[in-house]
């Protein structure tokens, strides 16, 4: 396929039809057939791994040279799609809502092309096509199946819905948040609603836990942290009358720096054991440490924003984001650069009224084709 104009149309059909079969993290095994139908269709080699789900690829030019990765991410979420697009999900409660049928779209794409043009290429191109972000597993399963060793650079992207169409953006440093999510079981002593004297309340201790969590990030770190505390879910009792024994609380923090990182779990730690001590109530924290800041290497990112010029972008310096990326464990092994790419909004990732303009695929795919040609020279 040389056509350009065919290419595009083969994309956005596929994006839709990925779009309507929606598969959760790990869960990714039909979408991973569909990509390896694909890129065994084009004639461009599969390196086998013991991957369960998520495709690896390579293309290797004819000229010797050094290996970089292109990734793209392949799982959706767990949301029922309101949209309103004619292909939307065939699966209830399973949706694109982060537009990672876009991703796999646009680095197919770029497979396509570069494969076409690999006697141009001065070494090779290693294609991830990655399971499981969402729930930041995937990228440290590529890391483990050793498919990477020989990688120099690595480049991913991100779709942006508040970026407009044709647009481009990144920065040097710290792009996306660091990840931590934490659990909270408050062991109380249930009682009659009328006699609140002969138990421990646990809702007591919620409103207690709410209100100092407030400000661990306002009174301990520097106004410039950009950090955040939020409680997303809260749970007791069963009815009107009587005092629950138990309840559960849910929340995440983001960080832009390792020492502010630790810093909030340790204020979390310490503000939950005073309030167990003065409460006289078990409180029991787990903590989940997830993906690290996406860290973007100096010299990656100004080739990642000429090759964005030299696509047609036009391209931004953008402020860091509180959302997570597991493409920041690539960076903590293989210098690279994550950009973001506008896709013209007007709903916000993982929005269950989330859609992708068709118009942002095909420059995202002559994005990533400049960026290659650009990287191995």
């Amino acid at each position: 396929m040389t056509d350009e104009k065919a290419l595009e149309n083969f994309l956005i059909d596929y994006r839709r039809k990925m779009h309507q079969h929606p598969e959760l993290s790990t869960e990714e095994y039909q979408t991973t057939a569909d990509i390896r139908r694909v890129l065994t269709d084009h004639g461009i080699p599969i390196v086998e791994t013991p991957l369960k789900t998520g495709v690896v690829a390579k293309i290797k030019g004819a000229t010797k040279g050094p290996v970089i990765a292109l990734r793209a991410d392949i799982d959706a979420l767990p949301i029922v799609e309101q949209s309103g697009v004619p292909y939307a999900s065939e699966f209830h409660g399973k949706m694109h809502a982060c537009g990672h049928d876009f991703h796999t779209s646009v680095i197919l794409g770029a497979a396509i092309l570069l494969n076409q043009q690999k006697e141009k290429l001065h070494g090779t191109v290693l294609l991830i096509f990655q399971a499981a972000e969402e729930i930041a597993q995937g990228a440290s399963k590529v890391i483990e199946s050793g498919v990477l060793n020989d990688v120099e650079a690595i480049f991913g992207f991100h779709n942006d819905p508040s970026l407009p169409v044709g647009t481009l953006g990144t920065k040097v440093g710290e792009l996306t948040a660091a990840v931590d999510r934490f659990e909270i079981n408050i062991k109380g002593n249930g009682a009659h609603g009328a006699k609140p004297h002969e138990g421990v309340d646990p809702l007591v201790v919620i409103a207690q836990i709410i209100q100092a969590f407030q400000p661990i990030i306002s009174r301990n770190l520097a106004p410039d942290s950009h950090a955040v505390l939020s409680i997303t879910q809260v749970h007791s009792g069963e009815t009107w009358n009587v005092i629950p024994d138990r309840a559960y609380l849910e929340g995440t923090v983001r960080n832009f720096s390792a020492e502010n990182r630790t810093k909030v779990e340790h204020r979390i730690r310490a503000t939950l054991e005073g309030i167990a001590l003065a409460n006289e109530i078990g409180i029991e924290l787990i903590w989940h440490a997830s993906c690290p800041s996406v860290t973007n290497d100096q010299k990656w990112t100004e080739v990642s924003l000429k090759a964005s010029e030299e696509a047609g972008f036009a391209t931004r310096i953008i402020k860091e984001s509180a959302i997570g990326e597991d493409f920041a464990y690539y960076q903590e092994k293989i210098p690279g650069s994550f950009v973001m790419i506008g896709s013209g909004g007007p709903y916000e990732l993982h929005h269950p009224k989330f859609r992708v303009d068709d118009r942002a695929l095909f420059p995202a795919v002559k994005y990533f084709e400049a960026l290659a040609f650009k990287v191995l020279a």
